[in-house]
């Protein structure tokens, strides 16, 4: 029951982590969790859903751990792409780049919605803050994304981390 979801786990795990070995390793650590913890599963509540809460977690306890490696992904890593020339394969390179320019918080609520097809409710469960905060940092980092892949906006933005 819990490795029907490892295919999807893995997908957004590999979009998060940009390294397949680090993204086998979280989806391995979240189903590993989520076993241990299959007692707190509500019966009759989405099963997906709360695997990424658990998979979201265990991602952000290693982010607080240790600052993560990142390692540009290669073309092949694009998560369910079939690449048909090297103007597909330069886009998909632009948008794991612009992805990876985006904070943390931002990345995380477009992966969820764009690549995981996840409902603003499903997104604000999985990561533990209200809709409008979904729905605040889903259009900041579509904007971000946009004006990034349009040339208008080059440069790393400062970010400052308000608590």
């Amino acid at each position: 029951m819990l490795y029907e979801h490892a295919p999807r786990l893995r997908r957004y795990a590999r979009a998060l982590t940009r390294n397949a070995e680090t993204a086998d390793d979280l989806v391995q650590d979240s189903l590993e969790r989520a076993w241990r913890k299959r007692d707190r599963w509500e019966a009759g509540t989405d099963l997906r859903a709360w695997l990424f809460t658990v998979m979201h977690n265990v991602y952000v306890n290693g982010l607080r751990r240790r600052r993560p490696e990142t390692v540009p992904m290669e073309e092949h890593d694009c998560a369910d792409t079939q690449p048909s020339g090297q103007e597909r394969a330069m886009g998909c390179r632009d948008v794991e780049v612009g992805l990876a320019l985006l904070p943390t918080e931002q990345r995380e609520v477009l992966l969820l919605v764009c690549l995981e097809e996840m409902s603003y409710e499903q997104v604000a469960t999985v990561l533990g803050i209200p809709i409008g905060t979904v729905m605040s940092r889903l259009h900041r980092g579509r904007e971000r994304l946009r004006k990034w892949m349009a040339g208008e906006d080059q440069a790393r933005p400062a970010l400052r981390r308000i608590k």
